[in-house]
């Protein structure tokens, strides 16, 4: 019996000193950090959070040029996110955003090319066809006089783009409620019950033992949904001559290259995947955003809308792709949007290699994750005055070039910068422009100001649903 005790004893002292030497880790370091207390460290209780992930660690972030040697300078430092994946027992979760190593180097090389502006105008009349239920939508509802929940909206516009270009499938997400597409896009991004936060917090801090245990980061129902609309419609295109202008197209054809690095199906169904989860909610969110502040900027929604107006007068009243890349000012009001309502709130690169910044005499050891506050960033004074205020201008032509380099990053940077970018704003651009030409918006009662963040959701999202009037314009009220 005493030696029993002898061994919990000694087993509680060596626990002890471990955790005195990971909660002076900084300390050691003599770095500014915030007191942890066990046994969270200093992270928020994740199942009382009172305040958004992002908002959180708004307290700790880089200053922009130790950023810009982590995800740029010294990126070989720095190659990966960190980001938990299982190839094995669920190959859709390791696509191109969150794999590293050798495979993330060659595939990003593969798939460079599907994200050209050639490939973008080659798909431009596959997207806008999905403005028409959009459109249909919005007819009706404005006709009974109801407001809508603006991000339901832009969330069934986006499943519909991001199914269609991605997947090649018309999933009629405004049709119905529980079309498929919609309801396991929710899933994924629903916000997640206590004993999910603590299986992804697990596979967090242990991604070895997540892999040894055959965990899963997604519903297994919706990542068996995808790929199996993926198989079902390549054997079905390659079986019947059939080619389509779109990202799946453009996979299967990389899939069919010879050479060590052609695609496998389970491979050509996660990289389709992760453009469903990288496309599908976060311009959704930056749509709903860029409403809820024109909402409640009468005079930029003009703006906007007399921009939409002047352009597609010059191109016969047609939404095309070259009126599209002409409407700057609308570029303007997404850029500033994605600065005040960052989809994501921070990026990760994990150490794969010892590091010290030339500047500062810390060494980041292998292993160490890097997180970087986007919201912190965008929304300090020094870097943009006054950042509450939603300011388009502070990226026309005459000053953005004034902003500081790395103070605004978000799609991230350097090599592993968002590849989707111009996917991302061009689908964005077509949904407002289709919706901004045709009706008025203002913030209905049922709206909460101000805004507040959804504590549990991984992308930046509204807590509760924004609520807007709409009003059908008329010829010559435009």
């Amino acid at each position: 019996m005493l030696t029993v005790l002898v061994v919990i004893l000694a087993l509680a002292f060596i626990f002890k000193i471990h955790v005195r030497n990971k909660y002076s880790y900084w300390q050691t370091k003599k770095i500014p950090y915030v007191q942890p207390h066990f046994p969270l460290g200093n992270a928020e209780n994740p199942f009382s959070r009172k305040r958004h992930f992002g908002e959180w660690l708004q307290m700790l972030y880089l200053d922009p040029d130790v950023i810009k040697c982590i995800i740029q300078t010294d990126f070989h430092h720095f190659p990966d996110r960190g980001f938990y994946y299982n190839e094995k027992d669920d190959p859709l979760s390791a696509h191109l955003c969150v794999i590293g190593g050798e495979k993330w180097k060659n595939l990003r090389a593969m798939l460079t090319p599907t994200f050209t502006s050639g490939k973008m105008r080659m798909m431009f009349d596959t997207l806008l066809k999905c403005t028409d239920p959009m459109e249909k939508s919005m007819s009706e509802v404005g006709e009974k006089g109801l407001p809508v929940d603006i991000k339901d909206v832009a969330a069934r516009f986006t499943t519909d783009v991001v199914g269609s270009c991605a997947f090649g499938l018309e999933c009629n997400s405004f049709e119905s409620v529980d079309a498929a597409f919609r309801v396991h896009g929710r899933k994924i991004f629903s916000p997640r019950t206590k004993m999910e936060t603590l299986k992804i917090l697990f596979l967090t801090a242990s991604p070895v033992w997540g892999r040894r245990l055959g965990l899963s980061l997604f519903p297994k129902e919706s990542t068996e949904f995808f790929f199996n609309i993926v198989k079902q419609t390549v054997e079905y295109r390659r079986g019947n001559g059939i080619h389509r202008n779109d990202i799946l197209q453009i996979l299967m054809e990389v899939g069919e290259s010879d050479g060590e690095h052609s695609l496998t199906i389970a491979e050509i169904a996660a990289q389709a995947f992760g453009f469903f989860v990288a496309g599908f909610e976060t311009s959704s969110t930056t749509m709903s955003f860029f409403l809820y502040e024109l909402a409640l900027n009468a005079d930029l929604q003009q703006k906007v809308r007399d921009e939409i107006k002047l352009v597609l007068g010059k191109h016969a009243g047609k939404v095309t792709y070259e009126a599209i890349m002409e409407m700057k000012f609308m570029d303007q009001v997404i850029s500033e949007t994605l600065r005040k309502y960052p989809p994501l709130s921070f990026l990760t690169r994990q150490c794969v290699k010892n590091y010290r910044h030339p500047s500062h005499d810390v060494e980041i050891k292998t292993g160490d994750m890097i997180l970087i506050s986007l919201l912190a960033l965008h929304r300090d004074p020094e870097y943009f005055p006054d950042p509450e205020t939603f300011d388009p201008e502070r990226f026309s032509d005459e000053n953005k070039n004034s902003i500081r380099p790395f103070s605004y990053i978000p799609f991230g940077g350097g090599p592993r910068g968002c590849l989707g970018v111009r996917f991302g704003r061009l689908q964005t651009k077509v949904g407002l422009t289709c919706l901004l030409k045709n009706y008025s918006f203002s913030l209905n009662p049922k709206s909460r100001i101000p805004l507040t963040f959804d504590k549990y959701s991984f992308i930046l999202s509204a807590e509760k649903p924004i609520f807007l009037n709409i009003e059908k314009l008329h010829a010559g009220r435009a």
